[in-house]
C-alpha cells in the first residue's frame, strides 16, 4: 500500500471503510495494534525532540547570560570576517 493511499484512508472515513470490508476482524484488530505501536513511538519522538529543543534553548539562555555578566557582545567573540576575494578564480591547465 502506498503512501498516497494511506493518506486518502486516513483523510476519508468512507474510504477507510470501504479499505476495512476487504480485511478480516483478525487482521482489522492486528491493523489496529500496529497503527496504536506507531503512534506511540511518534509520540515518543515528537516528546524527545521537543525535550532535546527546550535543552538546547535552556543551554543557549545560559550562554547568552554569561556573555551578558562578563561584558562582552556577540561581536566581541565572532573575530573580524574575512575578507571575500573578489574576481574569478584561476582557470585551470587546459593542456592535459
Amino acid at each position: 500500500m502506498s503512501t498516497e493511499s494511506l493518506e486518502r484512508i486516513a483523510r476519508n472515513k468512507n474510504v477507510a471503510r470501504a479499505a476495512a470490508r476487504q480485511l478480516s476482524m483478525e487482521q482489522l484488530h492486528k491493523l489496529a495494534e500496529v497503527i496504536s505501536e506507531v503512534i506511540e513511538q511518534k509520540q515518543q519522538e515528537d516528546y524527545l525532540r521537543r525535550e532535546e529543543e527546550e535543552q538546547k534553548a535552556r543551554k543557549l539562555a545560559e550562554i547568552r547570560e554569561a556573555i551578558n555578566d562578563a561584558g562582552l557582545s556577540v561581536d566581541d567573540l565572532v573575530g573580524e570576517q574575512p575578507k571575500r576575494r573578489r574576481g574569478r578564480p584561476p582557470k585551470k591547465d587546459a593542456k592535459a
